[in-house]
């Protein structure tokens, strides 16, 4: 890995940094049908490096840890780490998490260079069980009880804002769900 600041991060060279959003609204399966949870969080991104992949390939990285807390009790009910990469010979951004529920996703997409009216940067990955290059991984419990078999996660970034919004779709109570959380956050 080299110096941190001579790396190319490309569309996400504007995460890295700290960000604190709350106005979050997470949408969730409940037996019943769902539940609306009002949420606050902090993200802290890092920037890692470059890594080479078998000596042709060459990924920017950002380490980032996400920390989301209901605002009804103030309890932690989301911590998320992972990493967003960009692969800028291929134009491709990547994102992989894990949450502590035994589920790990790998998400990517192309990076088109889209820019909103404000000239904000918007990055689009995605995943699924079915798809061959961006797939998702869990446990045995979780295949059989809340099996998470989709995953679109969308960011908008401006100089002093970050929003999302992340879509889960989960197998659960005998139904397919939409999760889906979005959060306006402001860097610190």
């Amino acid at each position: 890995m080299n110096d941190t600041t001579k790396i190319d991060y490309g569309p996400l060279k504007q995460l890295v940094g700290t960000w604190k959003g709350d106005k979050g609204t997470d949408i969730a399966p409940d037996p019943e049908g769902s539940e609306n949870n009002p949420y606050y969080e902090t993200i802290a991104c890092t920037a890692v490096g470059d890594v080479t992949n078998a000596e042709s390939q060459v990924l920017a990285v950002i380490r980032y840890h996400q920390v989301v807390r209901r605002k009804v009790d103030d309890e932690v009910f989301h911590d998320e780490t992972g990493y967003w990469m960009w692969d800028a010979a291929a134009g491709m951004v990547m994102h992989s998490l894990t949450i502590p529920r035994a589920v790990c996703v790998l998400a990517g997409g192309q990076y088109s260079g889209e820019k909103n009216e404000q000239g904000d940067v918007v990055i689009e990955v995605t995943a699924s069980t079915q798809d061959k290059n961006w797939g998702i991984i869990q446990s045995p419990f979780m295949q059989d009880n809340a099996r998470t078999t989709g995953f679109r996660h969308k960011i908008t970034l401006g100089r002093e804002t970050l929003v999302y919004s992340e879509t889960t779709i989960v197998e659960i109570y005998g139904k397919t769900f939409e999760h889906t959380d979005t959060n306006k956050l402001m860097r610190q």
